[in-house]
């Protein structure tokens, strides 16, 4: 038989074809966390690495990079889909999608472990395969952190042995960095979460605050800032939905203890995640978001078991409600454009309360043998069932009217790039062009005196407003607020907002006075203008009633100054444009 070069090259690739194929087969899918009997994590590549091995052996399983993150390294996402459809476009005309968040602290590092659990259960039959919503999961979100792996920083927490650190490769927090984009693993968490579009998604953490019974809480969206029927459905329908299917598995579950310092017998409010966090940030485009919250002082495999069990209790209701979601979602994106008012700041309704029985542990304060002060000391000996007062209704505090567009300055390119991150779509000036706008001036805003992620973040912000003719250049954008992105434009560009750019230092320079006076040569020109205009005088004379303002000569020139046109029309001008409706 001869033997041609041909035949032999085609042997040898069929001969590497099945030795891969059989060292997949022989891959033992048993993770560390059962090894061990569920008192060990991975490190964060054992986790790239299991991920890899299952995609080569399911086809069901892909694995992608998307981008970098602070630590160089790239940032993944997991897709378990039964059609072997990978395409997001083509996904969602027919099903539905979850995301999946792990390791945005990798010391909590229980939805690590569960989601591997969970795609290799799939994957291999263990338990059914949705078939109408596919599964998308961030297998480490915080790269960095998990590769700082120590064993004493989770200080209140009942294990694993070692575990990743909170900060990420350059110490930011990430789960406060998802509005500003400081960090190159939010900037590709952006471009991950607009691929995928999710109609749910679940960040997974661990909690800290109070002792309790439960191991698993959850914290669900504020129902309230989701307007309307979309609200609703999650407050009345998913949210009692996900309870009752884990007391059916007789896993108890709570809602977040928010509770710092004393008990929670008397109750609480629910955290209010302003978009700065990972589900305040994905409902700006109305995905229904949560965060698992196991509790820190239970045993390491019972949690990782209850997050396993709430993700297929959250896989079960997206499969049953998927449609209703997805119909909700987009009814949302219609009608929100469409108000004449958009609510940027919240208070707790106290006039509304939910009542549940709580499983606590009865605490008490006693003298500290170290500080001698009293210290709170839980009692695990004596549980208590006991009904308690939830605060988890909401009323707005501050609205704004709803412009039909805004305007942007092509210098304030920070900002643009921002909005090109998050798939915002504008149009730019073809030439040099006056429009009548509504200018913002800021009237008043107070300022944090730490820093805190990066920054010394504003708040209390207050503007005054009026309508203009300005004059804007070529190239300048114009953002009509009628499209998907309309609530992250809202709570970014309206200065009001808690989490806007403006309460974010991205506008600072306009809050410092560029040009000034020399009071020697001012002094003169002033008299000069108060002679000359009559009711500034007549105004000059009424402000000197303050008694304050008579005895400081600095202020009686600068208030002057700042009645000519002298003085700098950029100075405390917030350079975000409204075009009225």
């Amino acid at each position: 038989m001869r033997i041609t070069l041909l035949t032999i090259s085609l042997l040898m690739i069929f001969s590497c074809n099945i030795s891969e194929k059989k060292s997949t087969e022989n891959i033992d899918f048993t993770t560390i966390f059962e090894k061990s009997n569920g008192t060990e994590t991975p490190t964060y590549t054992e986790v790239i690495t299991y991920y890899k091995n299952l995609s080569e052996a399911y086809p069901e399983i892909n694995i992608q990079e998307i981008g970098l993150t602070d630590s160089g390294n790239p940032l993944h996402i997991i897709t378990l889909n039964p059609d072997k459809e990978f395409d997001f476009e083509k996904i969602r005309k027919t099903k539905r999608i979850l995301l999946i968040n792990n390791g945005i602290h990798p010391g909590e590092s229980d939805g690590i472990d569960a989601t591997m659990l969970l795609f290799r259960d799939i994957a291999k039959g263990t338990i059914e395969a949705p078939k109408n919503t596919v599964i998308t999961a961030i297998p480490v979100y915080n790269i960095g952190g998990a590769l700082n792996r120590n064993t004493g920083t989770r200080t209140n927490q009942n294990g694993p042995k070692a575990y990743g650190f909170r900060g990420n490769a350059r110490n930011y927090d990430l789960n406060r960095d998802f509005i500003k984009n400081d960090t190159k693993n939010a900037q590709t968490f952006a471009k991950i979460f607009h691929l995928v579009q999710p109609d749910v998604f679940i960040d997974n953490h661990v909690s800290n605050g109070a002792d309790y019974q439960y191991t698993l809480t959850h914290l669900f969206t504020q129902h309230n800032k989701l307007n309307g029927k979309l609200g609703d459905y999650l407050n009345t329908e998913m949210h009692p939905q996900l309870e009752a299917s884990l007391t059916n598995k007789n896993w108890d579950i709570t809602p977040y203890v928010n509770v710092w310092g004393t008990t929670p017998d008397k109750g609480w409010t629910q955290f209010m995640d302003s978009p700065r966090y990972s589900t305040g940030y994905t409902t700006l485009w109305n995905t229904l978001g949560m965060m698992v919250e196991t509790h820190m002082l239970k045993p390491y495999k019972p949690r990782v078991e209850g997050t396993y069990e709430l993700m297929k209790s959250m896989i079960d209701i997206t499969e049953k409600d998927g449609k209703k979601i997805r119909s909700l979602r987009e009814q949302t994106f219609i009608d929100l454009p469409k108000q004449k008012t958009y609510s940027v700041n919240w208070k707790v309704d106290t006039t509304k309360v939910t009542k549940f029985n709580f499983k606590g542990y009865e605490g008490e304060y006693i003298d500290s043998e170290i500080t001698g002060a009293k210290r709170l000391k839980y009692d695990q000996n004596k549980p208590y069932t006991r009904e308690i007062r939830y605060r988890n209704y909401f009323s707005p505090t501050s609205q704004i009217t709803i412009p039909a567009s805004y305007i942007i300055p092509k210098g304030w390119w920070n900002i643009i790039e921002k909005l090109d991150l998050n798939k915002i779509t504008y149009k730019t000036l073809e030439k040099d062009s006056t429009i009548s706008v509504e200018v913002y001036h800021i009237n008043d805003y107070k300022s944090r005196k730490t820093p805190y992620e990066g920054h010394y973040l504003h708040y209390a912000t207050t503007v005054n407003k009026n309508v203009e003719e300005i004059v804007f250049k070529k190239g300048d954008l114009i953002i009509p607020t009628n499209q998907k992105g309309f609530r992250y434009l809202v709570e970014t560009l309206e200065p009001e907002a808690p989490d806007s750019f403006f309460n974010w230092n991205f506008f600072d320079t306009i809050l410092q006075q560029k040009e000034g006076f020399s009071p020697y040569v001012w002094e003169d020109k002033a008299l000069e203008l108060l002679k000359n205009d009559r009711n500034l005088e007549q105004k000059f004379e009424e402000k000197k009633k303050d008694t304050a303002f008579a005895k400081n000569w600095y202020k009686q020139l600068d208030w002057i100054h700042k009645q000519s046109n002298n003085y700098e029309k950029a100075h405390m001008r917030y350079p975000v444009y409204r075009i009225l409706k």
